[in-house]
């Protein structure tokens, strides 16, 4: 069942890759008594994804911060050190967390997978953004297939 507007997050385990090596991250405390934009991309380094989206987020993030949200994180189907790897070429710094969900278990959770396998990249997360306040989803965004207009950071900071 997919996530909707109103639902609480589910509670999961996300792995941030930090100097120190991977970190497992509680979804629960992650969420905890704060605003975060959560956006999902189908891939580290691929064209959309690396040419707008996540780029998108880390120019709008003193924007994004300024309506008050605490939290901006980049969640994708890939391992710790390849979301290290793209978050350092992005220059995501403290603006955007790279979240690895490299099993698709928390994708799956939220019922916003996708099988991408016709392009070797097996399951995968949709395209969306979720605005989450204190654990619980204010705004929904999930992108038509090919499409890349709702969950961009210039439309979840007309949201907010």
């Amino acid at each position: 069942m997919t996530i909707k507007v109103g639902d609480k997050m589910p509670s999961g385990t996300l792995t941030l890759a930090t100097k120190d090596g991977p970190q497992k991250i509680s979804t629960d405390d992650y969420f905890k008594g704060r605003k975060v934009v959560l956006f999902s991309v189908p891939g580290a380094f691929t064209p959309t994804c690396d040419a707008k989206h996540l780029p998108g987020f880390v120019e709008q993030a003193g924007a994004l911060k300024g309506k008050g949200v605490d939290k901006i994180a980049c969640l994708s189907v890939n391992d710790a050190f390849v979301m290290k790897a793209w978050g350092k070429s992005q220059n995501t710094e403290d603006k955007v967390d790279m979240l690895a969900d490299g099993n698709a278990d928390y994708t799956k959770a939220l019922g916003l997978e996708m099988d991408a396998s016709g392009f070797g990249m097996g399951t995968r997360g949709q395209r969306f953004a979720i605005v989450v306040d204190d654990g619980v989803v204010k705004q929904l965004n999930v992108e038509a297939k090919g499409e890349f207009k709702v969950s961009s950071a210039e439309h979840v900071l007309a949201q907010l």
